[in-house]
């Protein structure tokens, strides 16, 4: 993943109760604890098969669950620009 990007995505605010902030684009995002766990490994730099792993490790849900669960949030966080539209895995 590219650095730009891992350094942007650091500077997101995440509250506990899943409130996003971007401080650049001013936009703003809720989520679970599902999505709070794949923000936080993007902002690990971790690709789309460690994001899987890790989530696996934390929920009982099957890998093609998994990796549909990943795009929707990663389109989801696209149309709130906390994500380029440009990226992908």
């Amino acid at each position: 993943m590219d650095q730009t990007l891992i350094n942007r995505l650091k500077d997101i605010a995440v509250s506990e109760s899943g409130f996003l902030f971007d401080p650049y684009s001013g936009s703003t995002f809720n989520t679970n604890g599902t999505g709070r766990l794949i923000l936080q490994l993007l902002k690990q730099g971790k690709d789309i098969e460690a994001i899987q792993s890790e989530i696996k490790n934390h929920f009982k849900v099957s890998e093609e669950d998994i990796r549909t669960d990943i795009y929707e949030f990663i389109n989801l966080l696209k149309e709130a620009e906390l994500l380029p539209k440009s990226f992908h895995f």
